[in-house]
C-alpha cells in the first residue's frame, strides 16, 4: 500500500475502478455508485449517450455510430478522457457539487498490486479530471483485506484472493503489508469465454454474451465436481444457418470446460505458497484462503479450489464490494495502524 492510514483518512472519496465495475464511496455518505464500467458514445458527434447499466444493456444491440466502451481493462485505465466523463455522469452533480466545496479535495483509489507508473499515473490523472488535489494509491489487495474483515494488521498470516473480471491476484498479507503475491491472468471473462467456446464447438450454437451469467447459475448446485441439474435450456444463434435455436446442454460438459481455465489460478496460488515463509503457511493450514471479487461467486469454484489446496477456503460475505468497502474503513479512521514498540536495552 502506498498511502498510509494517516493519508488514508484526509481523502474526501475513494474510487474502486474495476473492468466490470465502478464503485465509488465518499466519506460520511458510504457508498453512492456501483455501476457498470461502460459508456456508449455516439461516433459521429463525440456525445456521451449513456454509462453504467443502460451502456452494459446496449453492449450488441446499437447501430454502426454507437459504440460501447470501456475505458477500464484488468484494473488499469486505458483511456483516462472516458474514464473522466464516465465517473462525472455516474457521480452526479449533486455529489460533485459537495465534493468541490472541499478545500484541497483528496482522492483515494484502488490500484493492482502490480500495477507499472504508467498504470498508476494513469489512475491518478483520472482522479485529478474530478477536481482532485492530491491522490493516494492504495493495493487492492490490502483493501479488499480490510473490506472483509481480515485482521491485516496483525502478525499472522492471511491469504487473500480478489477474483476479477480479467485477473485474479492471490497474496499472503502480514502486519499490514504483502508478504508474497501473484496475479493470475484468468478471471470471469475467460470463464465466459471457456462457455462460450464449448458450446460453439459441440453445439454449433453462438452465445449472446448476456446470456453467459444465466448458464453459470445454471451450474450451481453442488458445484463444479459434483453433480448438479442434469441439463438446462440455452437459447443462441445457429453457427450455420444464423437462425434462432435452443439447444439442451449438459451442464456436467460445461463444468469440465470451465475447469480449464481455473487450473491456472491453482497454480498462481501454488506458486504464492512456495514463495512463502513457513511459518505463514502454518498459520493459513488453519486459517484457509478468503475470496473476494464479482467472480469468486462462480458456482462451485470454492469447492475446486478447498479439494485441490486441502486448506478451508471462504467467500465473503459481500465479496464483490469488498475492495471499497476496506477504502471505506481506511477513510472513516475505523483500522487502527499495529503499534510496534522498540526492545528495551
Amino acid at each position: 500500500m502506498t498511502a498510509t492510514l494517516e493519508q488514508l483518512r484526509r481523502c474526501h472519496f475513494a474510487v474502486d475502478l474495476g473492468a466490470a465495475r465502478t464503485r465509488v464511496y465518499v466519506k460520511g455518505a458510504g457508498l453512492v455508485v456501483d455501476q457498470p464500467s461502460a459508456a456508449a458514445v455516439n461516433t459521429r458527434t463525440g456525445a456521451l449517450i449513456a454509462v453504467g447499466e443502460f451502456a452494459e444493456k446496449m453492449t450488441g444491440r446499437t447501430p454502426g455510430y454507437i459504440r460501447v466502451v470501456r475505458p477500464v481493462s484488468g484494473g488499469t485505465v486505458v483511456d483516462i478522457e472516458m474514464a473522466q466523463r464516465m465517473l462525472r455522469h455516474l457521480i452526479g452533480d449533486k455529489v460533485r457539487r459537495t465534493l468541490r466545496r472541499k478545500p484541497r479535495l483528496r482522492a483515494a483509489v484502488c490500484t493492482p498490486h502490480d500495477a507499472d507508473p504508467l498504470a498508476q499515473r494513469a489512475a491518478i490523472e483520472t482522479m485529478v479530471g474530478l477536481g482532485a488535489r492530491r491522490v493516494e494509491l492504495v493495493d487492492t489487495l490490502i483493501a479488499a483485506a480490510v473490506g472483509c474483515g481480515l485482521p491485516v494488521e496483525q502478525p499472522e498470516a492471511t491469504m487473500i484472493m480478489v477474483c476479477g473480471a480479467h485477473a485474479t491476484q492471490v497474496a499472503v498479507l502480514s502486519l499490514g503489508s504483502i508478504v508474497t503475491a501473484a496475479r493470475i491472468p484468468v478471471g470471469g471473462e475467460a470463464v465466459d469465454a471457456a462457455i462460450v467456446q464449448h458450446l460453439r464447438h459441440q453445439h454449433e450454437l453462438v452465445l449472446p454474451s448476456q446470456s453467459v451469467r444465466p448458464l453459470q447459475l445454471a451450474l450451481s448446485g453442488n458445484g463444479l465436481t459434483a453433480h448438479g441439474p442434469a441439463s438446462t435450456e440455452i437459447h443462441g444463434r445457429d453457427v450455420a444457418t444464423g437462425l434462432a435455436r435452443s439447444v439442451q446442454v449438459d451442464t456436467a460438459a460445461v463444468r469440465n470446460a470451465i475447469q480449464t481455465p481455473l487450473t491456472g489460478v491453482l497454480d498462481g496460488i501454488g506458486r504464492v505458497l512456495r514463495d512463502c515463509p513457513p511459518d505463514l503457511v502454518a498459520d493459513l493450514a488453519d486459517r484457509g484462503i478468503m475470496m473476494v471479487g464479482g467472480s469468486a461467486l462462480l458456482p462451485g469454484f470454492d469447492q475446486m479450489l478447498r479439494q485441490a489446496t486441502g486448506m478451508p477456503v471462504h467467500i465473503a460475505e459481500r465479496p464483490d464490494i469488498c475492495a471499497v468497502q476496506g477504502l471505506g474503513t481506511m477513510l472513516e479512521g475505523k483500522v487502527e495502524p499495529v503499534s510496534l514498540q522498540p526492545a528495551a536495552d
